[in-house]
């Protein structure tokens, strides 16, 4: 795959055709600006984590450790900065072809809104991703084998990203990075044993894949849809052009479009910057579990119901426990583990073993007064029983378990505060992952414009096919993140456009549309390969 092979099939006349300039470099004003808030958000970054570790007393990390945090972060954030400048670029290129917005101001435009999108989103996705990773690793993510798996991980996904950017390619980031942590599960489970926690948890994969495969589909159909609704309902002739030169839209055209450019990059900052955030969550923890293993902000307050929460649950697991005792925590534990790895959950033995985890984890938290107060001593067990715990739950009714309505809601509300004690995300992080993403947005992304823009259909790109593919993109995208699923930006939004294409009579460039093709089909395979074979090095490093 070559430039030459994604260049147009035919010559291109750019008056006729309205191709706008983006030959325009940044203002050295605009160069400085974007250089001081890099450095101040890195340095934002630094003050926060040392402030954090000691608000709670957590011991100064040793020089290598710290640098070695340091180095892990700075990659996590370096995946959002590609990610920022190779998918957010399809959220510009209706706008930039169109006319609405020149291309500058409309990366900018873009790069705000997914500042803000990540601020705003929910934390739902973050920890979709994270589900995906060994067992085994996240509960050891402090060690060795725990820093070979980001680093991996991420590279594999930066070096992927980067490839395809080279080449003009749109190519999903979030296929990218999880095909890098099936390639870090995999790797793991041949260097480490054949059970259940090593490797990677298929059942949770094969709803990723999923959302994965539905998005060029629900792209390509409803965009072609919403195009033909339109030309059937709105009968307004200057929609349905494609622009003359380089005069914008109308203004009421304009306006949509720029609305629709708005909306699919601020959904895309909540969307896509909590993949990050749910990996950066995972280095903390590892290298200064005392400041980020429990979420330190839950109060005294929420003590009574968490302890009461955890009994109910507790009550639950006894009663179909019968006759097996149940064991003392670290026995617990060992129990909960081993039916894990064995995909075997549904015994009575598991059961009388996680009603004592769970009153262990209800004594721990009243006996210390809130999470928030559990000694740095205490830290890491109480984290590790409360995630053994709520994965557990998780997986009882792919294990065959049966529940009543009411036994349903207590775990649920149970599985809510597990996960409320042990996924949270500090504001700082969500800052420095906006700042990344948004600021990616403002870098590199012509090659990604012009083939959306260009490449993909043999007319001219209209308003209504602009507008069309934008609000099947934010539609598809919000409510992936209602729903807690990672989906592709790049895939819904440029099978979009070649859906309106197809349902306009325009024609699609086949060379393009093959070459996105091939890249959507590869990206899993050659992430896995090269996350695996970086795995395979580390592990010998670290």
């Amino acid at each position: 795959m070559s430039d030459a092979v994604l260049a147009p099939t035919g010559p291109i006349d750019p008056a006729s055709r309205g191709k706008p300039k983006l030959d325009r470099g940044m203002h050295p004003g605009g160069t400085i600006a974007f250089l001081l808030v890099l450095v101040a958000g890195l340095a934002y970054a630094v003050v926060s984590l040392i402030t954090d570790m000691n608000a709670v007393g957590e011991a100064p990390l040793a020089y290598g450790a710290f640098a070695l945090l340091g180095l892990a972060l700075l990659i996590a954030l370096a995946f959002e900065f590609v990610n920022g400048f190779h998918d957010t670029a399809n959220a510009v290129a209706t706008v930039i072809y169109t006319h609405s917005m020149p291309p500058l101001v409309a990366v900018i435009w873009s790069g705000a809104f997914n500042f803000l999108g990540v601020m705003l989103s929910s934390g739902a996705v973050a920890y979709a991703i994270v589900t995906l990773l060994p067992v085994e690793l996240i509960l050891q993510v402090g060690s060795g084998a725990g820093y070979a798996m980001i680093f991996s991980l991420l590279l594999a996904a930066i070096i992927w990203n980067l490839g395809t950017w080279a080449l003009g390619l749109p190519n999903s980031s979030s296929h990218a990075l999880i095909g890098s942590v099936l390639g870090v599960g995999l790797a793991n489970q041949f260097m480490g044993g054949q059970d259940g926690t090593s490797g990677v948890d298929w059942n949770q994969a094969m709803g990723v894949f999923k959302a994965l495969a539905f998005s060029p589909l629900c792209g390509f159909v409803l965009a072609a849809l919403l195009l033909l609704a339109l030309k059937f309902t709105i009968r307004r002739k200057d929609l349905y052009e494609a622009p003359k030169g380089d005069a914008p839209p109308p203004l009421w055209i304009r306006s949509l479009l720029i609305l629709t450019c708005t909306l699919v990059s601020f959904f895309h900052g909540g969307n896509d910057g909590q993949k990050g955030m749910g990996l950066i969550m995972l280095i903390l923890i590892g290298a200064a579990p005392t400041a980020y293993a429990l979420n330190r902000t839950m109060t005294a307050d929420a003590t009574p119901a968490f302890v009461q929460t955890s009994q109910a649950a507790s009550g639950v697991f006894g009663a179909r426990a019968a006759d097996a005792a149940k064991p003392a925590p670290a026995e617990a534990r060992k129990v909960v583990s081993d039916a894990l790895k064995a995909k075997d959950l549904d015994r009575p033995a598991v059961y009388g073993a996680l009603a004592a985890l769970s009153n262990d984890i209800a004594h721990a938290v009243q006996g210390y007064g809130s999470i928030r107060q559990v000694p740095a001593a205490a830290t890491s067990n109480v984290r590790n029983d409360m995630y053994l715990a709520a994965d557990a739950i998780r997986l009882l009714p792919k294990s065959g378990a049966t529940f009543s309505e009411a036994e349903t809601r207590t775990l649920k509300g149970y599985t809510d505060l597990l996960n409320a004690g042990t996924r949270y995300i500090p504001d700082w992080v969500k800052v420095c992952v906006a700042l990344a993403l948004g600021l990616g947005t403002m870098v590199g992304w012509k090659r990604i414009v012009v083939t959306v823009g260009e490449r993909i259909g043999k007319t001219h790109l209209t308003y209504a096919q602009g507008a069309s593919a934008e609000i099947v993109a934010a539609g598809t995208i919000g409510l992936a993140e209602l729903y807690g699923l990672p989906v592709s930006t790049t895939h819904i939004l440029s099978s979009g456009v070649a859906g309106t294409m197809a349902a306009n009579g325009s024609g699609l460039q086949i060379a393009t549309v093959r070459n996105m093709a091939l890249a959507w089909v590869t990206t899993l395979p050659a992430a896995i390969l090269i996350a695996g074979t970086l795995f395979f090095i580390l592990r010998h490093v670290f």
